[in-house]
């Protein structure tokens, strides 16, 4: 009877056996059931004196796309910085935006749309936005950083990656070995281009070289219009390699080498504001001893682990055919 019951469904019981189990054991407190459906609401990490900072994560995977767990969805991490967004640009005390970007890229789209909202954003408020990057803002995750009017990286921040890569697994050796194959009827020569169920022609990956070189160029474009870099910086950053924060700032990616406190008082000072201003975040639920340090996640709806909300589609998110700016160590073929 076991052996009939889905991986799914044991390990919902599995954890939730955990759970009974574990209360009471070191304090520690597990929340099955996060509530995603609690609105955002600012929470006050420091400071007393008039004008605000808000502190926005850009974490993870960027997708348009709900993420998935165990239990059902989450908003995506478009939508959630979008949210934040708004909730600052109603606040007339906000002077100034700080984005924490921890991020090795995601969507073509979803890379471009919030871009395009922080941009929108900076239009319609009128203050400035610092970027610190944290361990890793590359390809999309530095395409978002663009926005920002002063780029800080921490000394360990990989960045860079600016570049496009087209997946598009293929099942053909496989389907040769045990037999099987897909008959397709399309209208059109190119109807079923990209198909993982055989070998792309010579004029479709002609093709896709060509949508891939025109994304390629928008980065590069922003990249100039954003940065003040000669021919041969911008030559080297569009090798689509990765740099620590020294080369990144000698190549005029970034403009400051630092830490987080050192991008909030920078922010403070880029918005006129005393270093004592408020700095707040906003959230879902309230979280002990918060500091500049706290992260708001896509969905996150408890500030104590989650024991069946766990963040497996950051670690390991899906990668459907399509076109990323994203750095994905492992992905490429030879």
């Amino acid at each position: 009877m076991w052996k009939k019951v889905s991986p799914k469904i044991k390990g919902l019981l599995l954890y939730s056996l955990v759970a009974v189990l574990l209360p009471g054991c070191g304090g520690i407190n597990f929340n099955l059931w996060p509530d995603r459906t609690k609105p955002l609401k600012e929470r006050l990490l420091e400071g007393k004196a008039e004008g605000k900072v808000a502190i926005i994560p850009i974490t993870g995977f960027i997708s348009e796309s709900p993420r998935r767990d165990l239990i059902g969805k989450e908003p995506s991490l478009v939508q959630e910085v979008v949210a934040q967004l708004r909730l600052a640009e109603k606040d007339p005390e906000v002077k100034a935006i700080l984005l924490k970007v921890a991020s090795p890229g995601g969507t073509v789209t979803a890379s471009d749309l919030l871009y395009h909202e922080i941009m929108a954003f900076k239009e319609r408020k009128k203050i400035k936005v610092i970027v610190m990057m944290m361990s890793t803002a590359a390809s999309g995750g530095y395409y978002v950083s663009l926005p920002g009017d002063v780029i800080y990286a921490h000394p360990t921040t990989i960045t860079g990656s600016i570049g496009v890569i087209f997946l598009r697994p293929t099942v053909t050796t496989l389907m040769d070995k045990i037999g099987v194959t897909v008959e397709i009827n399309k209208t059109g020569k190119n109807k079923d281009m990209g198909s993982p169920y055989r070998t792309a022609s010579a004029e479709e990956k002609e093709i896709f070289t060509g949508l891939i070189d025109k994304m390629g160029k928008r980065f590069l474009t922003l990249v100039s219009q954003h940065r003040k870099m000669d021919q041969s910086q911008l030559s080297e950053a569009a090798s689509a390699r990765i740099f620590l924060a020294e080369e990144a700032l000698a190549l005029k990616l970034i403009d400051k080498i630092g830490y987080l406190p050192d991008a909030l008082q920078e922010a403070k000072k880029q918005a006129g504001l005393a270093e004592n201003a408020k700095v707040v975040i906003y959230r879902r639920s309230a979280s002990p001893d918060e500091n500049i340090y706290s992260v708001a996640s896509p969905g996150e709806g408890t500030a104590k682990p989650a024991l069946i909300d766990l963040p497996l589609t950051d670690l390991f998110p899906t990668l459907q055919p399509g076109f990323y700016y994203l750095w994905a160590p492992g992905l490429g073929g030879d």
